[in-house]
């Protein structure tokens, strides 16, 4: 073998090795840790043009082991479901820069209660980067293989919320899924981010705790077609009261949340 030729290979062989990770995700199959552009995502976390409320989420919301974890780079295309008042979508956006795409989803009622928010957020053609969806339960429509990053922050248990006084329908998880699935780049990944219930709570009691098993979730993404791809501890807090809402001033900020990943194959 000639010794460039020789050189050039081992220097591939090392690059491959540097490149991705694997490890078990419990299924017996191999995860690979995607490459996200860390020093990207530091610089969003310190932009000067973040509201301070956001800075001060910082601490409990870990976002640079939450971004790395989804492999977030510049020129990436983002889907933000059930965005709320959109602090995801801000780093997102900075995070993607110019040649990137963000887009924050929210249904009506999410549009209602963070409606102070996003007009503060986005007002004024603040963020003008990040494209505003909206649509009721069940009318989801997205464009074809066109997100690299989905996102669902601390929301895929509303998924299982019902409230026909505040016109909330119920949503047809199946449905709204598949949709996800099919608005995904292949290979893209997914991260799900939510309130940790005791194991083998029934989906009947999510609406009451704004809490959900982690293994109630896998099987809806897995059914979705997805593949699950590991976890992280980033935010896990075993010293959580898990028979309490989540939203309770007790353990608002500190609840135990399972952070997972899921590929579009």
């Amino acid at each position: 073998m000639q010794p460039l030729r020789s050189l050039l290979i081992v220097s591939s062989i090392v690059w491959s090795i540097a490149s991705c990770t694997t490890s078990g995700t419990g299924d017996g199959t191999a995860k690979t840790e995607p490459m996200a552009d860390s020093a990207a995502i530091a610089a969003a976390i310190s932009d000067p043009r973040r509201p301070a409320a956001d800075v001060a989420r910082d601490e409990t919301r870990n976002p640079q082991a939450v971004l790395e974890f989804a492999g977030m780079g510049p020129g990436m295309s983002v889907l933000d479901m059930f965005a709320g008042g959109g602090y995801y979508a801000e780093l997102a956006a900075y995070v993607v820069g110019d040649s990137g795409r963000v887009v924050a989803y929210n249904n009506t009622g999410y549009s209602q209660v963070a409606a102070k928010a996003i007009a503060s957020r986005y007002g004024q053609g603040r963020l003008a980067q990040v494209e505003q969806l909206t649509s009721e339960n069940n009318e989801l429509s997205l464009p074809a293989a066109s997100f690299d990053v989905a996102l669902f922050i601390l929301s895929y248990h509303d998924v299982y919320y019902l409230d026909g006084e505040r016109g909330w329908l119920q949503i047809d998880r199946p449905r709204m899924l598949s949709e996800v699935y099919s608005a995904m780049k292949p290979g893209g990944r997914l991260v799900v981010i939510d309130h940790v219930a005791r194991a083998g709570m029934p989906a009947e009691k999510v609406r009451a705790l704004h809490r959900i098993d982690p293994e109630l979730v896998k099987a809806d993404f897995l059914a979705a077609g997805f593949r699950f791809d590991g976890d992280t501890d980033a935010l896990r807090n075993p010293n959580d009261d898990f028979d309490v809402i989540a939203m309770a001033p007790n353990v608002r900020g500190r609840t135990d949340r399972a952070v997972m990943r899921f590929i579009r194959p």
